[in-house]
């Protein structure tokens, strides 16, 4: 099983290149949370991909994979701008705390919070504090109502609980709580066609929550 295949299975949404070209060309036009480079790869270094990305200005999290020993590679990828590296041979657990870790010091970039919005049969007024699906009025409560509007500002970011906690509910110190699960259950009871098989308020395994719409 390839390594993309493997995070997949974990529950992440993977892209992968086979060269460093069409990586570099992807990774320029595409958005991405987090790139893992390796540093030899065909066609172009994943160091010259890394080099011509910082250059255009792409601050997408790079974490650099290098072979054991290479001690110039590790230091060269760090100067031109990589955010980790890990050597190989390495275990798949390390690699998922890697990434995990990266991924968790990702700020949430801070959106306009929208006053209405719509979204498959949905729309929702914030202002009147109104939700009809389907043209019928749906009942959301206050909190729903202000999770619902912070996941839809930030639409296409994976949002953990403890960033929820803090930004929806408050909190300075996040306690132990299923609170964030079961407000998103219920939102999507009452707003997704099928419960089960959400379209817009997404699980992201092991991060959080993310909305598309």
């Amino acid at each position: 099983m390839s390594l993309a295949d493997r995070l997949t299975h974990e529950g992440y949404s993977v892209e992968a290149a086979a060269d460093g070209e069409s990586g570099l060309e992807r990774a320029l036009r595409e958005p991405f949370d987090l790139l893992l480079l390796d540093v030899m790869l065909p066609k172009r270094s994943g160091l010259d991909v890394l080099r011509e990305l910082r250059k255009a200005g792409v601050g997408t999290p790079v974490l650099m994979l290098t072979a054991r020993g290479q001690l110039l590679d590790k230091v060269l990828g760090l100067k031109l701008g990589a955010d980790d590296y890990l050597v190989k041979p390495f275990e798949f657990e390390e690699l998922l705390a890697r990434i995990e870790a990266r991924l968790r010091r990702i700020e949430p970039e801070v959106g306009p919070l929208p006053q209405s919005y719509q979204f498959g049969d949905v729309r929702v007024d914030f202002l009147r504090t109104e939700a009809f699906r389907d043209g019928q009025p749906v009942d959301l409560s206050a909190m729903e109502l202000q999770l619902l509007r912070y996941l839809i500002a930030r639409r296409g970011l994976t949002l953990s609980r403890e960033d929820l906690l803090r930004s929806v509910w408050r909190y300075d110190n996040p306690p132990s709580t299923r609170t964030v699960d079961v407000h998103v259950a219920s939102l999507r009871r009452k707003l997704e066609k099928d419960a089960r098989r959400p379209e817009y308020i997404l699980t992201i395994h092991r991060m959080g929550y993310k909305f598309v719409g």
